[in-house]
C-alpha cells in the first residue's frame, strides 16, 4: 500500500468509526451533521441546515461556478435490531480482522466518511485556487433516507429548486458494489408502486357459507392471474417490472368464522416501460373481471430514473479501474434510493459505494482495505470534473 493510500485508508477510517459512534436512527442524524458540518466548514464551504419535520439536513457548497459536483448520501441507519445478536454494540466501531464493524458501516457511513476525506483533500491540494475559480462542489446529506423520506433529500431538493440550483454532476454514495469494491456502479434504479387492497366478503358461520360471501374464495382467481401476469420485458437496461404480495390477512383467528374482509399488501418494482397509471389500471381491470368487491389505495414510493452513460459515468468507471484494477458494469437493480429526488434536477447521475452484504444486517461491516481506495476513487472523480 502507497503511503498515500495508507493515509487515505486511515483518514477514512477514523471519520467512519466516528460517524458510526452516533447513533442516528432514522430519522435521528445522531450528531453526524454537525461533526461533517464543522469539518467542511473550515474547508472553507459554506453549511446550511434545510431541517424539516424532524428531520436534519444538510447543505454544504464551496464555489458558485459551473459545474457543481455534488456527492449525496444519509447519515441515518436502519434499527440494529436485537443488540444481544450483535457480536459487539452496533454503535460502537470496532475493527475485527479485516472489518469495520457497527450499523451503518456499509450503509452508509463508510462512503459518507470516505466523500468529506476527499474534499478536504481537494481543497488542501488547491489551496490557491479561488473558490468561484473552475467548479464547484457540495455535499447533500439527510437524516432521513431510511424512513419515510418525505422531509429529506426531497426536502433539500425543492429549497435549491427555489433557488434555481442544478446540479450538473450527482454522485450518490449508496454502496453498490456485490462481490468486491469497484464491480457496480448504478446508472438508474427501478420505480416503486405499492397496493393495499381490501376486498370486501360477508361474515358469517363457516357452517352456514351460504349465508356468507369469502373474500379469500372470491380474491384468489384474481390473485393467481396477477402473480401470473407479464407485465412488461424491460429494455436494455432495466429487467421486467415485478409483482409481488408482500402481506396478507383476513380472519378473525377463529376457525369456524367465514371472514368479512381480505387485506392484501403488494409491490411494483416498474421499469421505465410501465406507467404508474397504466399498472395500477391494469390492477383494478382484473380485478373487475373477476368480479371482486374492493377498494384499493395506491403509493407511488418512486419514479424510475436513469442517467445514459455520459461524462460522469465515464470518469467514475475510469478512477475505479485505475484504482482497484475492476471494470465496473452498470445497473439499475436494487431497491428505491434517494437518487430518485435528485435526478429530476441533475444532469448526470450515479451511485457508487462499497460492498452491499451486509447492509441492514447483524454484524453490518465494511472491508477496511476498501476504504481508502473509495476515497481515492471520490477524489479522483472531484480532480478530473474541478479544474
Amino acid at each position: 500500500m502507497s503511503m498515500s493510500s495508507a493515509d487515505s485508508e486511515a483518514a477514512t477510517l477514523d471519520l467512519a468509526k466516528q460517524l458510526i459512534a452516533c447513533p442516528s436512527v432514522t430519522p435521528a442524524d445522531g450528531g453526524c451533521l454537525d461533526l461533517v458540518a464543522a469539518r467542511l466548514g473550515a474547508a472553507g464551504f459554506a453549511c446550511e441546515r434545510f431541517d424539516r419535520g424532524g428531520v436534519r439536513n444538510l447543505w454544504a457548497r464551496r464555489g458558485q461556478s459551473a459545474p457543481l459536483v455534488c456527492f449525496a448520501g444519509h447519515v441515518d441507519v436502519v434499527p440494529p435490531g436485537p443488540v444481544e445478536r450483535w457480536t459487539t454494540d452496533p454503535f460502537m466501531p470496532v475493527v475485527r480482522g479485516d472489518f469495520l464493524f457497527g450499523r451503518g458501516a456499509a450503509d452508509m457511513k463508510a462512503s459518507v466518511a470516505a466523500m468529506v476525506v476527499a474534499l478536504e483533500r481537494h481543497v488542501a491540494a488547491h489551496p490557491d485556487t479561488h473558490p468561484d475559480g473552475a467548479g464547484s462542489l457540495a455535499l447533500l446529506l439527510t437524516s432521513d433516507e431510511e424512513g419515510d423520506a418525505l422531509h429529506g433529500t426531497a426536502a433539500v431538493v425543492e429549497a435549491l429548486t427555489a433557488r434555481g440550483i442544478a446540479i450538473d454532476y450527482g454522485i450518490v454514495g449508496e454502496p453498490t458494489c456485490a462481490e468486491r469494491l469497484g464491480d457496480t456502479i448504478k446508472i438508474g434504479r427501478r420505480g416503486s408502486l405499492t397496493g393495499a387492497l381490501t376486498v370486501t366478503g360477508v361474515q358469517s358461520h363457516i357452517a352456514y357459507p351460504e349465508h356468507g360471501r369469502n373474500p379469500v374464495h372470491t380474491a384468489l382467481p384474481a390473485l393467481a392471474e396477477l402473480a401470473a401476469t407479464t407485465w412488461d420485458l424491460g429494455d436494455s437496461h432495466f429487467g421486467p417490472t415485478s409483482f409481488q404480495i408482500s402481506n396478507v390477512h383476513a380472519g378473525t383467528g377463529a376457525a369456524n368464522i367465514v371472514p368479512g374482509s381480505l387485506d392484501v399488501l403488494f409491490n411494483f418494482r416498474f421499469s421505465p416501460a410501465s406507467s404508474p397509471d397504466a399498472l395500477m389500471r391494469q390492477v383494478e381491470d382484473v380485478l373487475r373481471h373477476h368480479d371482486v368487491e374492493f377498494e384499493i389505495r395506491w403509493t407511488l414510493g418512486a419514479s424510475p430514473f436513469f442517467t445514459p452513460p455520459g461524462v460522469l459515468a465515464r470518469t467514475l468507471a475510469g478512477a475505479i479501474e485505475r484504482t482497484t484494477g475492476v471494470a465496473p458494469r452498470s445497473s439499475t437493480t436494487g431497491g428505491t434510493s434517494d437518487g430518485r429526488f435528485l435526478a429530476p434536477i441533475c444532469r448526470e447521475l450515479v451511485e457508487f459505494g462499497p460492498v452491499n452484504h451486509s447492509i441492514h444486517a447483524i454484524d453490518e461491516h465494511v472491508r477496511v482495505a476498501d476504504l481508502g481506495p473509495l476515497c481515492e476513487i471520490y477524489g479522483a472523480l472531484v480532480a478530473a470534473l474541478v479544474r
